[in-house]
């Protein structure tokens, strides 16, 4: 049947995008909710929501083993430099008499410095000392082989060794070799403080008012004249560390270090 006039619709106006002109806007479309994080998430049974990671990032860094090695290295080197500053002012043992109480380690680093010594005056003190480590030799053999015969004679060659004795013996030689062992590391020598020790204990016994009857050879180093130890301080005659410090400047000189100083010793008995 054909459709009547009456009952046809009428076309709708349309806009560009196909919407009926007139009608609403369709809303736009909402942007989908982030999942939360593992960190962000809430608990499975409800409750508050997790804390923000900034304390966990902080004691990761804390915990991390590069941070405990940096905080190790900086406790040890505060360690280090409180026992030694101890060693050398605060410690328990008090340094010998006439040393100079409380010696830093500026304090010998400058001693060790101001005696340093040409290898021609050590060479000087070196001839010295072989002319009278000979003539006591000497003395001593001509001594002996009359004491096999003659009482008077036995009584000045125990006489002689009594006084050799008594110029090694020393109540301080103990803190004269806390000294000694201090400058000789700061000279670069703690490998050799063991011949350095050896050395100065057949010498003198670590006495600083030693003194050979024979020679005159004076202090821990046996300065030959003594007076030469007048070169690294005015207190010479009694103060341990100007002494070393003289010793160390001598033995630099002529045996470059103690080893070479105590393998000299070991062969000739003088050095």
């Amino acid at each position: 049947m054909p459709q009547s006039h009456g009952t046809r619709r009428k076309p709708t106006a349309r806009t560009r995008g196909g919407r009926a002109r007139g009608a609403p806007a369709p809303a736009a479309p909402r942007p989908p909710a982030p999942r939360p994080s593992r960190e962000n998430a809430p608990p499975p049974g409800g409750g508050a929501p997790p804390k923000p990671p900034g304390g966990r990032r902080a004691l990761r860094f804390l915990t991390h083993n590069a941070t405990i090695a940096v905080v190790c290295i900086a406790a040890l080197a505060g360690g280090l430099v409180a026992l030694d500053l101890e060693d050398l002012g605060g410690g328990k043992s008090a340094p010998p008499p006439g040393a100079g109480d409380g010696m830093t380690a500026n304090d010998m680093l400058a001693k060790l410095t101001a005696s340093d010594m040409d290898p021609i005056a050590a060479d000087v003190v070196a001839r010295a000392k072989e002319r009278a480590y000979e003539q006591h030799v000497r003395e001593l053999a001509a001594l002996k082989a009359k004491a096999k015969v003659d009482a008077k004679a036995r009584a000045k060659l125990k006489a002689e060794q009594e006084r050799e004795r008594l110029a090694k013996s020393n109540p301080s030689a103990g803190e004269n070799k806390q000294y000694g062992r201090k400058m000789s590391a700061l000279k670069g020598w703690d490998r050799c403080w063991s011949s350095l020790e050896t050395l100065w204990e057949h010498e003198s016994g670590w006495n600083e008012r030693a003194e050979n009857p024979s020679s005159g050879a004076y202090g821990i180093p046996q300065a030959l004249p003594g007076s030469k130890l007048a070169s690294a301080g005015a207190d010479w005659r009694t103060s341990s560390p100007t002494q070393i410090a003289w010793g160390l400047g001598y033995i630099k000189a002529r045996y470059k270090d103690p080893c070479g100083a105590w393998s000299w010793w070991s062969a000739h008995h003088w050095y």
